[in-house]
């Protein structure tokens, strides 16, 4: 079976990561826009790229929860991708194969001036640090305000999806919560959340909980399809 799943904050949150910005706006205690925006970056480059390195070096503290290990082991029996809201890298590390990283990777950076140019990174980046034609490197993050390169990507995997998985994401941030609609009439949707923004229906199965308890019982519900 063809299965996509679609994950957000909410299934690395259980793992230490923390979710993208809090109500009020912030980022780890940064304005957004002044840490996620080609503006930020250009106005501050050093307070943007020290955030990130920040954010890397957390990541690399955190493992993998029983969500992540659930989504890689649904390998072993049907056809899965993975399309992530995240930047982390904890879908690879359960073992998960077919990641689209719709927002860009932590653990790489890329060229401010080739977009072609994109390599790993687990230290720091600095101001001066620069790709082979010596263009300063930036984190390898879709920004507030830029194009989303991977979401058509991403829309041809739902298309040929015959059920979804949705894990901890809101699905109201666009444009990633555009994606449903891609769809097939007939595909059935398993929705993981504590706070569900949608009601569940003859196509909508919800499990109100957290990644970890809930994204077992959707794939068991999931294997009842067969």
């Amino acid at each position: 079976m063809k299965i996509a799943v679609l994950t957000g904050a909410g299934v690395s949150a259980e793992s230490g990561i923390k979710t993208f910005r809090d109500s009020n706006g912030l980022w780890e205690g940064h304005d957004v826009m002044e840490v996620a925006s080609p503006e930020g970056f250009q106005r501050n480059p050093e307070t943007v790229l020290e955030f990130y390195n920040q954010r890397r070096k957390q990541l690399l503290t955190v493992k993998p929860n029983a969500a992540h290990h659930a989504l890689a082991a649904l390998e072993k029996e049907h056809d899965v991708t993975i399309i992530t809201q995240n930047v982390d890298d904890l879908h690879e590390r359960a073992g998960s194969n077919q990641v689209i990283h719709l927002h860009g990777e932590l653990l790489k950076v890329r060229s401010t001036r080739n977009e072609a140019y994109v390599r790993e990174c687990k230290n720091d980046l600095k101001l001066g640090d620069v790709c082979d034609q010596n263009h300063q490197l930036r984190p390898h993050i879709v920004w507030f305000g830029e194009m989303v390169p991977l979401i058509d990507t991403a829309a041809n995997v739902i298309e040929k999806a015959e059920a979804i998985l949705v894990v901890g994401t809101s699905m109201v941030v666009y444009p990633a919560a555009g994606l449903i609609q891609y769809s097939k009439l007939d595909a059935k949707i398993y929705f993981v959340d504590p706070n569900p923004s949608i009601s569940e229906s003859k196509r909508v199965t919800i499990f109100a909980e957290k990644a970890t308890t809930g994204v077992p019982k959707a794939i068991a519900a999931l294997n009842n399809l067969k």
